[in-house]
């Protein structure tokens, strides 16, 4: 394997285990301002407790989260270094933006919900966790404005430099931040990130009734996850769609490698299942599809023309098909289960009776990881579809290694980073499972909530001691 290869495994290696952490922590942070929110309106215990356990969970993975992204960033300048001095004009400024504004208010505002709650009043506990939501959105939203412009780029210039080498020069910065890929992108990564919170407390808190450990804690916090993931997995195919339409405009090989199609036609299909083409396009593959399915998607129109892998007459930059091709559909396959789960769960919650189905309990567990595969499928489809281009049409990934750093070099980094990661795995999972396996402090328990959204009523003198200590 040349050292090409072995610089995109490490980094694929360690932006795929990396993103798992924010996924979740952006999905948490969602859930805690919705329930701080709810505490501080209505004084009710049972959500400052539902909130104390959410933070620990978020506390411990954000921890995870930073080790892991720090050894992530190093390799732009181990390495990457000719795509960092091609791209640093434009990408320095997301990056920092990221740090300066982003993680402060992450890192700042999770120490007060979790260990200042008693010490500040309740509005200020309140904002704090609001800003550990702006911030964790925020940090979206700076590493997507980088990963974005390298897709779709805009707002720059090219220069020379005085050693002869080409560079990316910002001329425009909103053109940039706002290039035509950010927003989609945005709105549907952090979508699929409340869908990966949510789910991560929805299997919790069905493990708790499943072990008889219902609680009002609990109870509530089930049906909350079980909403919130619905309209999640709803809103995921919606603002999918959008960055789908946005891919197919701007990144038209990308969609062909996605959907399928090698030669530009009308009226093409919409393939659900099946083998994709080969790399080639000597085999157009195998598929079950709905006709026109996929010309009506895009155009609004059964015959409309879509454009075909032989848009590109030179096949060495067509991006590898198979892999694309089935990242997509995995990741849409699972989409579409995740979405049949909740519709079975919301009609369990509406019927008032989602804690007496023990398989659904069961199923709600066993799919906790299936929404953090799905956004891992997702990130597939954007890098890999994006090849053989580091940043689209302006530098090849081939060209953006360090050339000073052998294959040797970088198998030395690679197993390092694989004990280091195994190691950071492992503790991530020790500590959640301590915090989980000791669970929210417990108030009433529940057999069957009286209503599908509003928790159980404390006891009087506890609501009122409650009360009485905000």
């Amino acid at each position: 394997m040349d050292v090409v290869e072995l610089d995109r495994l490490q980094f694929a290696l360690t932006i795929s285990f990396h993103f798992v952490f924010p996924a979740v922590t952006i999905g948490l942070a969602g859930l805690i301002a919705i329930v701080e929110t709810l505490r501080w309106w209505t004084r009710r215990d049972v959500y400052d407790r539902l909130s104390v356990f959410l933070t620990k969970l978020f506390a411990v993975t954000f921890v995870i989260g930073v080790v892991s992204g720090i050894v992530m960033e190093f390799q732009f300048g181990t390495n990457w270094s000719r795509f960092s001095g091609f791209v640093g004009d434009i990408l320095g400024v997301p990056l920092a933006a990221e740090g300066i504004s982003a993680f402060f208010l992450e890192s700042a505002f999770v120490g007060i919900v979790l260990f200042g709650r008693d010490r500040v009043s309740s509005t200020v506990r309140w904002i704090a966790g609001l800003l550990v939501f702006a911030g964790t959105t925020l940090s979206a939203f700076w590493i997507l404005v980088a990963n974005s412009w390298m897709q779709t780029p805009d707002g720059f210039k090219l220069v020379t430099g005085a050693n002869g080498v080409q560079k990316v020069q910002l001329v425009d910065f909103f053109t940039a931040v706002f290039n035509p890929s950010t927003l989609p992108r945005f709105f549907h990564t952090v979508t699929a990130c409340w869908v990966v919170g949510a789910f991560f407390l929805m299997g919790i808190s069905a493990w708790y009734v499943l072990r008889g450990r219902g609680s009002d804690v609990t109870s509530f916090a089930l049906r909350l996850s079980v909403v919130v993931a619905f309209l999640g997995a709803a809103g995921m195919f919606a603002t999918g769609d959008l960055q789908t339409r946005e891919v197919q405009a701007n990144q038209p090989l990308k969609f062909a490698a996605m959907e399928g199609v090698c030669n530009t036609s009308k009226g093409v299909g919409l393939a659900l299942i099946g083998m994709p083409p080969s790399q080639n396009c000597s085999s157009t593959g195998t598929s079950v599809e709905i006709p026109y399915g996929l010309s009506l998607m895009s155009d609004l129109d059964p015959n409309g023309t879509i454009k075909g892998l032989d848009q590109q007459p030179d096949q060495s930059l067509w991006p590898p098909v198979a892999e694309t091709f089935m990242s997509f559909h995995l990741m849409v396959g699972l989409g579409v289960v995740m979405m049949l789960l909740m519709l079975v769960g919301v009609f369990f919650l509406w019927r008032r009776s989602i804690e007496k189905h023990r398989w659904w309990l069961w199923l709600a567990v066993i799919a906790i990881p299936a929404p953090i595969i799905a956004t891992e499928l997702g990130w597939m489809t954007a890098e890999v579809g994006r090849q053989p281009w580091i940043v689209q049409g302006l530098m090849m990934v081939s060209a953006g290694t360090s050339p000073a750093v052998s294959a040797t070099d970088v198998s030395v980094s690679l197993v390092a980073i694989l004990l280091l990661y195994a190691l950071l795995f492992f503790l991530w999972i020790y500590a959640l499972t301590k915090e989980i396996r000791r669970g929210p402090e417990t108030g009433v328990e529940v057999a069957s909530p009286p209503s599908p959204l509003v928790p159980v009523a404390a006891p009087p003198a506890a609501d009122a001691a409650s009360k009485g200590g905000r």
